[in-house]
């Protein structure tokens, strides 16, 4: 489908590969489903015919495009076709890439100065944080089946006390993707199967973020799900482990949104469950202020 030609048509903001925002293969826009959020985090993908927001997920393209353009979604179908959009069932790929070996990047080391400046300048103990949390740091050449992670921190994600991914964040500020993933076909389990989290230290009580940085800051009583968009293994994970949950997403609507579904999901399962909000998201809380709150939920 011509999707630039339908966003140069109705008016639409949007980059394409060469912007930070947009991978190569992909059409970035502002989400209409991330109420107050700015940034082009909704990418259309050019080879699958599909939308992903980076922020809140995948969502159905006549809707999509519905939201976008204010048109009820019916008149949206009949649209598309004039833009080259084809409704047919999706073909499934026959031939998976073969699982291999879990890895870590080439280059791997402790932080240096550069990745210890990072954590710094976001209000992080450096030193604390990367022995706490296993982290180690690339440099300038970095690479795990030719995709680079060149210049990131390295975040382990452990289960059952075994390394089974890991996720990459960029420390520059000037990479496209913040954060870059373990390959699929590298993990012994997906991240989204587990919980990010000390899981020595929980307790009846755990305190539910949406990424790893999130949990640095709140400390091993609190676990990551890994972005707003939770799974149903997750759901039963925290249900099985955690007897009470305080949930703490971002202050976006969206993310409170999904806060409160998640919320209602944990105690229809049982669970002792409430939202908090904050302002702003809880990576980005004053560790004293972060600490404080800790104390209260724990009580």
């Amino acid at each position: 489908m011509d999707i630039v030609r339908l966003y140069q048509d109705y008016g639409i903001d949007f980059v394409t590969e060469g912007h930070r925002h947009s991978q190569p293969g992909w059409v970035n826009c502002a989400c209409p489903f991330c109420t107050g959020h700015d940034g082009f985090h909704l990418g259309y993908n050019l080879d699958g015919d599909y939308y992903f927001c980076w922020r809140c997920g995948g969502h159905p393209v006549n809707k999509t495009v519905s939201a976008l353009i204010n048109l009820p979604e019916m008149q949206v179908k009949e649209l598309l076709k004039s833009y080259g959009a084809k409704y047919r069932v999706p073909r499934i790929n026959s031939t998976p890439q073969k699982q291999k070996p879990f890895k870590l990047p080439t280059n791997c080391q402790v932080l240096s100065a550069q990745h210890r400046k990072y954590l710094t300048q976001r209000d992080f103990d450096a030193e604390k944080i990367e022995r706490l949390w296993n982290l180690q740091g690339t440099k300038h050449v970095s690479l795990l089946d030719d995709i680079d992670y060149r210049f990131r921190i390295i975040i382990p994600f452990f289960w059952d006390g075994e390394m089974v991914s890991f996720d990459a964040r960029d420390i520059t500020g000037k990479q496209i993707s913040k954060y870059k993933a373990c390959p699929k076909w590298r993990e012994i389990m997906h991240r989204k199967d587990i919980l990010y989290g000390k899981q020595e230290h929980w307790t009846e009580t755990g305190v539910c973020v949406e990424g790893p940085t999130d949990v640095w800051r709140l400390g091993v009583n609190s676990f990551a799900v890994c972005g707003i968009e939770y799974t149903h293994k997750q759901v039963r994970l925290i249900a099985n482990t955690f007897k009470r949950v305080a949930v703490m997403f971002d202050d976006e609507p969206q993310a409170q949104v999904q806060a409160k579904k998640l919320v209602a999901e944990l105690k229809f399962r049982g669970v002792d469950a409430w939202n908090v909000e904050i302002t702003g998201d809880p990576g980005s809380l004053k560790q004293t202020d972060a600490d404080e709150l800790i104390k209260k939920l724990m009580k």
